[in-house]
């Protein structure tokens, strides 16, 4: 008697994943600003980033030795895990804080931050041989389009620009963007759970001396920024970080760098729905372009 095999779903639970994962990054990476928003009244940027990348270490090297997972075997795995924490997390979220703490108007902020998968397209040739096809630089402009289309009605927000502020911020996207090459190239054979822990170690590293030399250490841990906080650790260096580190290591980094596209257009959502902030109909128009960008750098 031949016994049947079983049968396989149209559409597996991993390739679902798979699917869903980009949309799943974006929602939990917008919502960083609206964490930055809803702490900026009770605690200072830098102070929150550190006690935030120490309370992400605690829970992931728990859950990493509970899992049995390897750590890296050499200094080298050590130094690259380090190099991108310092990049990806502390010299970018640090920059970013600090920035609009010190007077950048946030809409500029956001406008900086979109220059990031424009930075990424121009890099990646020259530093790790990716090549970016005429589809994907389409995409690149398509979506960077759609992020003014979002950002310029709140230009006029503020007074000025600050020009120190303006260069940290500028710095801190270009350190994100040199931090996820940095990943591609060195981290395809390690461990993500573990190198994840050692990447904000190298962060930690980077944002308390700064703290403790710039800031007063000013945290006062009202309900918001306790919410804020565990959201930061679990959603946002959890989730959305583990989530970026296995898209950048399964994609081509230039189109992993376009998602960041959909982020303003996301956070200016969240903001109208949480706080009440108008949303423009050439914002919602944005957000259709930015949409349309991002399809097209993602394909290929």
């Amino acid at each position: 008697m031949n016994r049947r095999e079983p049968s396989t779903p149209a559409t597996a639970p991993s390739d679902l994943g798979a699917r869903l994962a980009p949309a799943i990054f974006v929602v939990i990476w917008a919502t960083g600003f609206i964490v930055a928003r809803l702490v900026a009244g009770d605690a200072e940027p830098l102070t929150f980033l550190w006690i935030r990348y120490a309370l992400a270490i605690a829970v992931l090297a728990v859950a990493a030795w509970l899992a049995g997972a390897a750590w890296p075997s050499t200094w080298a795995g050590w130094r690259d895990g380090l190099v991108a924490g310092v990049l990806l997390h502390g010299a970018y979220l640090g920059g970013v804080f600090w920035s609009v703490s010190h007077g950048l108007p946030a809409g500029i902020a956001a406008l900086v931050a979109g220059l990031q998968p424009l930075l990424t397209g121009l890099l990646v040739a020259p530093l790790i041989g990716e090549t970016v096809s005429a589809r994907r630089w389409l995409g690149i402009a398509v979506g960077f389009a759609g992020v003014l289309l979002v950002v310029v009605p709140r230009l006029g927000e503020g007074s000025g620009i600050p020009p120190i502020p303006l260069a940290v911020c500028f710095s801190g996207v270009l350190a994100i963007t040199l931090g996820t090459i940095w990943q591609k190239r060195t981290a395809s054979k390690l461990d993500l759970r573990t190198n994840t822990v050692v990447q904000y170690c190298g962060a930690l590293l980077f944002t308390l001396p700064l703290a403790l030399l710039i800031e007063e250490g000013r945290i006062v841990f009202t309900t918001e920024v306790v919410i804020g906080l565990a959201w930061a650790v679990l959603g946002l260096s959890i989730g959305a970080i583990s989530l970026l580190l296995v898209l950048i290591r399964r994609g081509a980094v230039a189109g992993v760098a376009s998602l960041l596209f959909l982020v303003p257009p996301c956070s200016a959502l969240m903001a109208y729905l949480l706080f009440g902030e108008t949303l423009a109909p050439i914002q919602m128009l944005g957000m259709g372009v930015a949409a349309l960008g991002v399809a097209l750098a993602s394909r290929g």
